[in-house]
């Protein structure tokens, strides 16, 4: 490995300047070369068909996404919970994740990782400086984490819980009644972020970068379907608003979901619950594979 390229991931505060030392700051600021490629989406709404009727059936269109103008968004797979359920379920599907991951992002496709409440594990990367130094740009609403209307909340189809007999409170250090300081550090170990990935939890940071990029298409996949895949700043809710084009990757996400709660089914089907309401309402869902691959004949070489 060449001494630069191992400098340029080392976190911390001693990572950055080593990487500073090891490389002009024009090369770690350099962003994702924009390589042609078209990646065909079979996405699934809910629809009311016949309209009026009150019967909602899924429906499949294909979306046609340029690689260049697309991103993939992985939300909160931290590297543990505070339900053992839950950090079981992330450990499993992380692998499959970054297989998806990588072969996306060899085709063209931008990854931000956004492991909330984690970020200072990542200060100094170059991934994160990547994303603090987008240009702020003006967005027509405020971009802030969201919460459920009253008519949401009435109609949405499972409450949350911890599905394991175990559901601590995380206390971490300092006072025993100390609220928030939990066990997540880092993303999970099993996601690579390499190369011109972005690391930020902040939606703010996420629209700057792809104003900057021309990215208008999000995909995003992680966890919880039912809290953070809709609630964060930069996830559903937020950047539907602000007008990106998105789907939600069905299975590569996991709801936050107790059995033992209304309406009383299998976790598994409790996140097909969630994936259906997201249908309905918010933006359509794919399958994982199709992001793996482009049209053939759509990636070039193009003349220049």
């Amino acid at each position: 490995m060449y001494r630069r390229s191992f400098l340029a991931v080392l976190p911390g505060a001693l990572g950055m300047a080593a990487a500073q030392m090891a490389q002009p700051e024009s090369e770690w600021q350099l962003n994702r070369p924009k390589v042609p490629g078209t990646l065909s989406l079979r996405a699934r709404r809910r629809v009311e068909q016949p309209p009026g009727s009150g019967n909602v059936r899924p429906s499949e269109e294909e979306l046609r996404w340029e690689v260049a103008q697309t991103a993939i968004i992985i939300c909160d797979m931290w590297d543990t919970h505070t339900c053992p359920g839950q950090a079981q379920r992330v450990a499993v599907m992380a692998p499959r994740m970054n297989q998806v991951v990588n072969a996306a992002r060899n085709r063209g496709v931008m990854i931000f990782h956004c492991p909330s409440d984690t970020i200072k594990y990542y200060e100094g990367r170059p991934e994160r400086l990547r994303m603090q130094r987008a240009p702020m740009a003006s967005s027509p609403i405020p971009i802030k984490a969201t919460v459920q209307t009253p008519e949401e909340r009435r109609i949405f189809p499972i409450s949350g819980g911890c599905s394991d007999p175990i559901d601590k409170e995380y206390v971490g250090p300092g006072p025993k009644t100390t609220r928030g300081n939990y066990p997540w550090e880092r993303e999970h170990p099993a996601i690579d972020i390499v190369g011109f990935d972005g690391i930020s939890d902040d939606g703010q940071e996420v629209y700057n970068y792809c104003k900057q990029e021309g990215i208008t298409n999000l995909a995003i996949m992680g966890v919880h379907t039912n809290a953070c895949i809709l609630d964060r700043s930069f996830a559903i809710r937020m950047m539907t608003r602000l007008g990106f084009n998105m789907v939600l990757v069905r299975d590569l996400t996991d709801a936050g979901y107790d059995p033992r709660r209304r309406p009383f089914v299998s976790e598994a089907r409790g996140t097909e619950l969630v994936v259906e309401h997201i249908e309905a309402r918010w933006c359509p869902s794919i399958l994982s594979d199709d992001l793996t691959r482009v049209i053939p004949g759509t990636d070039g070489p193009i003349a220049r």
